[in-house]
């Protein structure tokens, strides 16, 4: 019987090696293997840029593999069989190639199994799940880093998504960022991203070398926390700046309402984690991702939808209709967020937070993201929390 497309890729890979093609045996040994656990829309695009660098790096081996939920396409077809066969994600990225290296693996086991380099971008509430079932299958000494967007909220707090991969599985974890709407980089507009790394600077460049593109320019920073916080949060707020679009308040409005935001980004930040840096705010992780995905990000598009609907239409019923088997981050991390505060007393010191979950809940109207401005926030909930929130 002739091989599936990722044996056959790894029989091509092992007859270079073995011919002498790109380099002797212990150089290809010490070459660094890339696994991308995900492959929706973001997923994809990182599979193109990262295949896009590996072919040309000696230092990483050519093969990305791209472990692929599998799903049966209308034609019948498995969705991992028609990306090996076009090189293209057909349901979640059409009509981009990815690259000929890539190869979409639909065993989730067998994708890691050579990798010491894991790429997480799956929706954050699959994650938990997607770790479990690799603990044990990762190899040792491996580095990972996540491109995903939320929190998972436990009984003693919030996790990050990065310290639940560092926790679960043992490896340490950067995270990457950015002002990044994925069908604009698909086809190679310019766009920006942050690395966030916590103590090896030297891990930190290797990531930036593997993403970075003459149209993908990535820069790093010494803080993951911050650096995950705002492409966690900036979802929230662009739910916000979709009510106002659905309503039809203006720009003015609008601008409002992600300076308040971003104020209640930094400030819930610095809170959790007091060793967040401002000027992580300033990077492309924090005020120009909050720009783009409150001007053109799919969570603003569907919130709009949502409050034209008067709250009558939802979220569920929308993303369904309007994403073609994408998942918004925004409404579950608005949910993750009021958890935090409400348990934490801290619901009066984030009334635009607050507000947003009351109205993606059903429990305000869509009108009432300008009415919360009506209570001011009550600073001495939160011992010195006041200073988060000053200039």
């Amino acid at each position: 019987m002739a091989p599936s497309a990722p044996e056959n890729a790894s029989h091509n890979a092992a007859l270079l090696s073995s011919s002498g093609v790109g380099g002797d045996v212990s150089s290809a040994a010490q070459k660094s293997r890339v696994t991308i656990i995900g492959s929706g829309n973001w997923g994809s695009v990182a599979s193109k840029l990262i295949a896009s660098n590996t072919i040309k790096l000696a230092s990483f081996h050519d093969e990305v593999r791209m472990w692929v939920f599998e799903e049966k396409l209308p034609s019948g077809e498995k969705l991992t069989e028609v990306i090996n066969r076009t090189n293209e994600n057909v349901k979640y990225l059409p009509g981009i190639k990815l690259g000929k290296n890539v190869v979409a693996d639909p065993d989730l086991e067998n994708a890691v199994r050579d990798a010491n380099m894991l790429v997480f971008v799956t929706p954050h509430q699959f994650m938990e799940g997607i770790c479990k079932r690799l603990v044990g299958k990762v190899k040792e000494g491996s580095q990972a880093i996540s491109l995903i967007k939320g929190m998972e909220v436990k009984m003693e707090g919030p996790c990050m998504i990065s310290s639940l991969i560092s926790e679960q599985l043992g490896v340490n974890c950067c995270v990457l960022m950015g002002a990044n709407i994925a069908n604009e980089i698909a086809v190679e507009k310019f766009s920006e991203a942050t690395v966030g790394y916590r103590e090896n600077r030297e891990i930190a460049e290797k990531w930036v070398q593997l993403f970075n593109t003459p149209y993908f320019m990535v820069t790093a920073v010494q803080d993951v926390e911050g650096v995950e916080l705002c492409g966690t949060l900036k979802n929230v707020v662009a739910l916000a700046a979709g009510f106002v679009d659905g309503l039809e308040m203006g720009n003015n409005t609008k601008a409002a309402i992600m300076r308040i935001g971003l104020r209640e980004m930094r400030a819930f930040s610095k809170i959790l984690f007091p060793t967040v840096k401002d000027n992580t705010f300033f990077e492309s992780c924090g005020v120009a991702d909050l720009i783009t995905t409150c001007l053109g990000g799919r969570n603003r598009r569907v919130a709009e939808a949502f409050a034209k609907s008067g709250g009558k239409r939802s979220f569920d019923e929308l993303e369904a209709e309007m994403l073609q088997g994408q998942k918004l981050q925004g409404v579950s991390t608005a949910r993750e967020v009021y958890e935090v505060l409400s348990n934490r007393g801290w619901l009066e010191l984030f009334p635009l937070f607050a507000a947003v979950h009351e109205i993606s809940s059903g429990r305000l109207p869509p009108s009432a993201i300008v009415e919360y401005g009506e209570h001011k926030p009550n600073f001495s909930a939160v011992e010195g929390a006041a200073q988060y929130f000053s200039s």
